[in-house]
């Protein structure tokens, strides 16, 4: 069995530490939405709409940021994108948490901008990182090192967490700012992937995004390897970040508190990821544990919208259960990054998961027009609109995902070091 070398141990360690901060960050705006807003002046009426509209600039952001760093990677390196991305957002939170030095109109417009651009910066991490480990590691295994990575790096949500309760939402912003920096620092020993290398000498197109839909094949492929992590970010992007209103609407006996819903969440995801990485590697299918995990995910779903008058105990330990079984983070980047080819590599594993993230918007404005127009806009925030809407979005995201992943060819063990032709 090959032994995992030098480069590749270091590679693991900074990807993980990349990833705990890009998650930290990701997530910090969900877990401090509420008092940042409260902050600027924003009245709980508006929350839910404020908030939607500032996660989809974050969102967008990522969207674009996916493709640019994506092409990046391929062309100049997965190195190169590892230290720009991180530099870009850690630039984008530190000025986030001076919003408040300026009038209220004024403040929202630029959290808007700097949400925009962190999520621009926050695009490449994850992407480069879980190409640079597959490159890296032994054939046999590849899917414990990107397993470690996003394990690990999950972890960050709950550290926003404990940060979110501890200090304010301006603190909160700096630290992840802080951290940022400090892990450029640690990236200097970081070795570039021999595979990338031996592809930079050769007289090939590297990095062409639009070289994905000149054939339908790998067109289909690419389309696939998005619509099976969609339902993950529906239970981020909808279930959690909205658990406040969601708990008001299905008749909670407390204030749910959304930054601790994440934190519970994500340190499910976080076991999730661990295990769903582990059994993947043991039963040698990719595909057959996100299966899994997506058919328990259609029960989660259903027990989150029709519980009814439940207490902080039991809701918080329904979120861990929805990390546990959305777990499967770690396999679905690895799968995207094993679809193809070292030219095209970092494009499409950086752009799958940020076309994931990057599809937030498009549930969310989903989610509301179901919520406030099918249903009538008097039943907003009501049990009566939330909960069809949600089975709507969340159903719909569900279904194409299983299609995706029945359909989708299976990668584990196979042979990274090729061409896309």
């Amino acid at each position: 069995m090959s032994q995992i070398s030098r480069a590749a141990k270091v590679a693991i360690v900074v990807a993980a530490l990349g990833y705990f901060v890009d998650i930290y960050d990701l997530l910090l705006f969900g877990i401090v939405r509420v008092p940042s807003l409260q902050t600027l002046g924003v009245p709980d009426a508006m929350m839910k709409e404020v908030g939607a509209t500032l996660l989809n600039y974050q969102m967008f952001g990522m969207l674009l940021g996916g493709i640019v760093w994506g092409i990046l990677g391929d062309k100049k390196g997965r190195l190169s994108v590892l230290f720009g991305s991180i530099f870009l957002y850690s630039i984008a939170n530190f000025a986030n948490a001076f919003v408040d030095r300026f009038d209220n109109a004024t403040a929202l417009k630029l959290y808007e901008y700097l949400r925009f651009i962190a999520g621009f910066g926050l695009a490449g991490e994850l992407g480069a990182g879980i190409t640079l480990v597959s490159e890296l590691m032994p054939i046999e295994k590849r899917g414990y090192g990107t397993m470690i990575v996003a394990g690990f790096g999950i972890l960050g949500a709950v550290v926003a967490t404990l940060i979110g309760d501890v200090f304010k939402w301006q603190t909160a912003y700096i630290i992840g700012s802080v951290m940022g920096f400090l892990l450029l620092i640690f990236r200097i020993g970081v070795y570039e992937s021999g595979m990338y290398e031996k592809t930079a000498t050769q007289n090939v197109a590297r990095g062409n995004f639009f070289y994905l839909f000149t054939s339908r094949e790998r067109f289909m492929r690419y389309l696939r390897s998005i619509l099976i992590g969609v339902p993950l970010w529906f239970a981020v992007g909808i279930l959690v970040i909205f658990s406040r209103e969601f708990g008001t609407a299905l008749g909670a006996t407390f204030t749910v508190n959304p930054g601790h819903a994440i934190g519970f969440m994500y340190a499910g995801l976080s076991v999730g990821d661990f295990l769903t990485g582990y059994i993947s590697q043991r039963i040698g299918s990719r595909r057959k544990v996100v299966l899994a995990c997506q058919i328990l995910n259609i029960g989660a779903l259903l027990l989150y919208l029709f519980s009814r008058g439940f207490g902080p105990v039991y809701f918080y330990t329904l979120c861990v259960f929805l990390g546990l079984i959305n777990g499967y983070w770690a396999v679905f980047v690895t799968i995207g990054a094993e679809q193809f080819g070292t030219n095209l590599r970092a494009t499409v594993a950086t752009t799958v998961p940020n076309f994931v993230r990057g599809s937030v918007p498009l549930l969310t404005t989903a989610f509301l027009f179901f919520d406030q127009k099918v249903f009538g806009v008097a039943l907003v925030n009501s049990a009566e609109g939330m909960v069809p809407a949600a089975l709507i979005v969340g159903g719909g995201a569900l279904l194409l995902g299983i299609w995706a992943t029945l359909t989708i060819p299976e990668t584990h063990g196979k042979d990274l070091n090729y061409i896309e032709s």
